[in-house]
C-alpha cells in the first residue's frame, strides 16, 4: 500500500489538476504538503498595497472600496461595459478593471460590492500612473475564510482558511491560483488521517517537535501564530535532519567498506619528491598532509574534502597523497572540470616532479612515475597511447576531464581519486570514476571556493573537511579597484594604460570577459551577457594595445590552439591574455600581475575571487580592476564593493550566501543531494543544521542498520530525490 505522502496527485486531485501542479514541481501529496504559503493574513488584516511592482504577478487580500459600471461608447468596445473597482488595505489602493458584456459585468459587480473582502490575483499594470490589475482572478471570502463567490460562475467553493480565519497565500501560477491550491491542500490533508510519524517518539521528545501530520495541518490551516511557528520548525527540522541522516548513512557505509591501505613508505617516491622541493611546506600543508597519510593508511576508504584559499597550495598537498599511493603500487586519477585546467594540472605536476616524472630507473637509483593526460579532444592515437598507460599501470598519475569517466579509460590499480573544483561535478560522477577501481579507492575532493561550515555539513556532509588558510611565503599582495566607467568615462582609458605600464615593467596581464562573441547563444559556455572576448580583442589590438603581444582564449578554440596559447603565455611570450572564465581556476603564471574584469557585475562574488586569484602568485604586487557600469546603489555594486574590501574568501562566501541561495552559489550539479534547500538556509539555520547532524549521528549509533522503518524511509526519500534531480540534469 502506498504511503500517504507518496501518493501521486493524480490519485487525489485528478489528472487535469495534477498536471497544472507540475509547473510548481509538485507531483505527490508529500510535495503538496511542502508547498507552503508565502505569507498569512488573519481576521481583518489585509495585504500591503503600497509595495507593488509593475509587471509583477501578485496575490493580494483586500476590501472593495468602490465599484462602478460604465458603458463603453467608442472604438472596439462600443456596446460593451467596463467595471471599474478600487480595493484597499486601509492604507494604499489598487484599481481593478473588467471589460465585457452587460450580464458579465453585472455579475462581477454583484460579487464586488463595497465592503466585500476578497483575494485578487493578476499581473500589475499601470493606467494614468496608478497601479492596476486588468481582469484579475478573484474569490470573495467571508470572515471564516470560506469562499462565497468569485470571478467564475462555476467556481468550486471551498475553504481557504483555518477555523479562526487565517488565510495562507501560496506561490501560484496563472493557471493555478492560491485559492485552488488551498482547496487541493484540503483534499490532500484528508489522506493523512491515521498516518504514522516517521520519527521515533524519543527523537520527537528530544527535539521538542509536534507530530508530522499535525505540522502539515497547522502550516496549511493555522489557528494562530503559534501553530505556524511550531509547524514551520517541524518542517525545517525534517529537511535538515533528513539531509544529515542521509549524509551520516553515507559516511557509515564508506567507513564499513574495505579499501587497500596505502601507508607512507620510507625511501620511496614521496621522499624523493620532498627532497627536491625548492620551498618549505607551510604548517597547514604539513598538518593536512599528515591527515591524508593517516586516512590513506586506514583499511577503509578516505572520504575527504580539501578546501583552501586561492593560492594556498592545495595541489602540492594532493600530489604528496598521490605519491604515497604510488609508493604502495597503486595509481591516482585527477579529475578536472575543463580541458584548460586538466592541461594546466598536467603541466604543473610534471614540472613539480621534474626528473621523477618518468617511470624508468634513473642513474640515482630512484624510481619515477608516468604522468599522462586524457581529454576528449585528444587525437585518437595520443588518446590510445594515454589510455594504454593508464590501463597497464605505466602511468601512476592519470589526469583528465570527463574523458576519465568513459568506458575507454581503465586502470591497473586505482587507489586514489582526486576531484578538483568539486562544485563543477556531482556525486554520481565521482562515483563513476571510483567504480573503475578493483576495490573502493580513497577519495580526495578539492575546491578553491571557500565553503562556510554549514554548507560543508549540508552539501559535503559525507566527507571529512580539511581547510588550508595559509598562503605560501613569497606571494604578493593584490589590490582591487572598482572602475565605474559610466560615472567616470576617463577611467576606462586609464585602465588600459595601467595594463600597458605593467607590461612595460616586464609583467603580464589578463583581461576577462563574460562571453565569447556578440553572436553567442544562451546556454553556451560563459555566454549569457556582457562584454565579448572577440570584440574586446579587436578593440584593444587595434587601439591601445596595438604594440603588445595579445592573444585571445576561450572554450570554443581547438584544443591544440588553446594549449599553444597557454603554453606561450606561461613562457612569457604573450603580454596580455584576453579570455573567458576558462582561466578561472588552476592557471598558475607567477609573472601575471594585472587583471581587468570587464562587466564585473555579471559575475558572482566567488567567481570574482577565483579570477583575482590568478594574479599575485609571484613576488610582484597585483592589481585587479573591476569594470562596471552598474548603478552604485545596486546589489551588483554591493558585490563588487565586497570583493574590493577583502581577499578573505570565507568572508566573501558568507556575503555571497547572504545575497543568493546556496544552490546558486555552489552550482546546480552539486552534491547528489539538492543544494538549493527549500525550507532552511545554511546561514540563518546554522544552529539547526549543527544540532540535526549530532542527532543523526546518535540515531545511527543506536540503529546502525536503520531497522526503524521511519528512519530508513527518510534516507530512501532523500536519496531517491537526489537520484531524480541528477536524472533531470543528464
Amino acid at each position: 500500500m502506498t504511503a500517504p505522502l507518496e501518493l501521486p496527485l493524480t490519485d487525489v486531485l485528478g489528472g487535469k489538476t495534477a498536471k497544472a501542479f507540475e509547473a510548481l514541481k509538485v507531483k505527490t501529496v508529500g510535495d503538496l504538503m511542502l508547498h507552503l504559503p508565502r505569507r498569512y493574513v488573519s481576521g481583518t488584516e489585509l495585504s500591503d498595497l503600497n509595495h507593488l511592482t509593475e509587471g509583477e504577478e501578485v496575490t493580494v487580500l483586500a476590501r472593495v472600496r468602490q465599484a462602478t459600471v460604465l458603458p463603453m461608447r467608442s472604438g472596439r468596445g462600443a456596446g460593451k461595459f467596463r467595471l471599474q473597482a478600487v480595493i484597499t488595505d486601509g492604507r494604499g489602493e489598487l484599481n481593478l478593471t473588467f471589460f465585457g458584456a452587460k450580464h458579465l459585468v453585472d455579475y462581477w459587480h454583484l460579487q464586488l460590492h463595497v465592503g466585500a473582502r476578497g483575494i485578487f490575483a493578476g499581473k500589475v499594470g499601470a493606467f494614468q500612473g496608478q497601479p492596476q490589475l486588468t481582469h484579475p482572478d478573484f474569490v470573495i471570502v467571508d470572515a471564516d475564510g470560506n469562499v462565497i463567490g468569485g470571478a467564475q460562475r462555476n467556481l468550486d467553493l471551498g475553504k481557504v482558511a483555518g477555523a479562526s480565519g487565517w488565510i495562507g497565500l501560496y506561490p501560484a501560477t496563472a493557471k493555478l491560483r492560491t485559492w485552488t491550491i488551498a482547496n487541493c491542500v484540503s483534499l490532500a490533508l484528508e489522506r493523512l488521517e491515521g498516518m504514522a510519524d516517521p520519527l521515533p517518539a524519543w527523537l520527537r521528545q528530544e527535539a521538542d517537535l509536534i507530530g508530522q501530520p499535525a505540522a502539515y495541518r497547522a502550516i496549511h490551516r493555522p489557528e494562530n501564530e503559534e501553530d505556524i511557528r511550531a509547524a514551520r520548525h517541524r518542517i525545517q527540522f525534517d529537511e535538515a535532519f533528513g539531509l544529515q541522516l542521509a549524509m551520516a548513512r553515507r559516511r557509515a557505509l564508506a567507513a564499513a567498506d574495505g579499501a587497500v591501505p596505502r601507508p607512507r613508505v620510507s625511501g620511496g617516491l614521496l621522499d624523493a619528491f620532498d627532497a627536491r622541493l625548492p620551498f618549505e611546506l607551510t604548517k597547514g600543508q604539513q598538518e593536512i598532509s599528515a591527515q591524508l597519510f593517516a586516512d590513506l593508511a586506514a583499511p577503509h576508504p578516505m572520504q575527504r574534502l580539501l578546501q583552501g584559499e586561492v593560492g594556498s597550495g592545495k595541489t602540492v598537498v594532493a600530489l604528496r597523497a598521490m605519491l604515497t599511493v604510488i609508493d604502495n603500487g597503486g595509481q591516482a586519477a585527477l579529475l578536472a572540470p575543463t580541458e584548460v585546467l586538466a592541461v594546466q594540472h598536467h603541466r604543473t605536476i610534471t614540472a613539480m616532479l621534474g626528473d621523477l616524472a618518468g617511470g624508468d630507473l634513473f642513474s640515482s637509483g630512484e624510481v619515477g612515475t608516468g604522468v599522462t593526460l586524457i581529454t576528449g579532444s585528444m587525437p585518437a592515437a595520443r588518446r590510445r597511447e594515454a589510455s594504454l598507460a593508464a590501463a597497464s599501470g605505466g602511468a601512476g598519475i592519470v589526469i583528465g576531464t570527463h574523458a576519465l569517466l568513459t568506458s575507454g579509460t581503465q586502470f591497473a590499480d586505482l587507489g586514489l581519486v582526486v576531484v578538483d573544483e568539486q562544485h563543477r561535478f556531482g556525486v554520481e560522477q565521482r562515483a563513476a570514476l571510483a567504480a573503475k577501481a578493483q576495490q573502493r579507492p580513497h577519495t580526495l575532493v578539492m575546491t578553491a571556493t571557500p565553503i562556510p561550515r554549514t554548507v560543508a555539513m549540508t552539501v559535503f556532509g559525507d566527507l571529512e573537511t580539511s581547510t588550508l588558510t595559509e598562503v605560501p611565503a613569497g606571494r604578493a599582495d593584490v589590490s582591487t579597484v572598482v572602475v565605474d566607467y559610466t560615472s567616470h568615462p576617463s577611467w576606462l582609458r586609464r585602465t588600459w594604460q595601467r595594463v600597458i605600464e605593467e607590461v612595460a615593467e616586464g609583467r603580464q596581464a589578463y583581461v576577462v570577459c563574460p562571453r565569447i562573441s556578440v553572436e553567442s547563444t544562451s546556454g553556451s559556455e560563459e555566454d549569457d551577457a556582457g562584454a565579448a572576448v572577440e570584440d574586446v580583442y579587436a578593440q584593444l589590438t587595434a587601439g591601445p594595445m596595438a604594440d603588445l603581444r595579445v592573444e585571445m582564449l576561450h572554450g570554443r578554440l581547438p584544443a591544440d590552439q588553446k594549449d599553444d596559447i597557454m603554453s606561450r603565455y606561461v613562457a612569457g611570450q604573450v603580454d596580455v591574455l584576453i579570455a573567458t572564465t576558462v582561466i578561472e581556476v588552476g592557471v598558475d603564471v607567477p609573472n601575471a600581475s594585472a587583471m581587468v574584469i570587464c562587466d564585473a557585475d555579471r559575475f558572482g562574488i566567488s567567481q570574482l575571487h577565483q579570477l583575482r586569484g590568478r594574479i599575485g602568485r609571484g613576488a610582484h604586487p597585483g592589481i585587479c580592476l573591476l569594470l562596471t557600469g552598474t548603478p552604485p546603489d545596486s546589489p551588483a555594486a554591493e558585490r563588487l564593493a565586497a570583493v574590493a574590501r577583502t581577499r578573505d574568501g570565507f568572508a566573501l562566501a558568507r556575503v555571497d550566501l547572504e545575497q543568493r541561495r546556496e544552490g546558486d552559489v555552489l552550482g546546480a550539479e552539486q552534491s547528489g543531494i539538492r543544494s538549493s534547500l527549500r525550507h532552511i538556509r545554511v546561514l540563518e539555520d546554522e544552529d539547526l543544521i549543527t544540532y540535526t547532524r549530532d542527532l543523526a549521528t546518535t540515531c545511527l549509533s543506536k540503529d546502525p542498520e536503520l531497522t526503524d522503518p521511519g528512519l530508513a524511509g527518510i534516507v530512501d526519500a532523500v536519496e531517491q530525490r537526489a537520484a531524480g534531480d541528477w536524472l533531470e540534469r543528464t
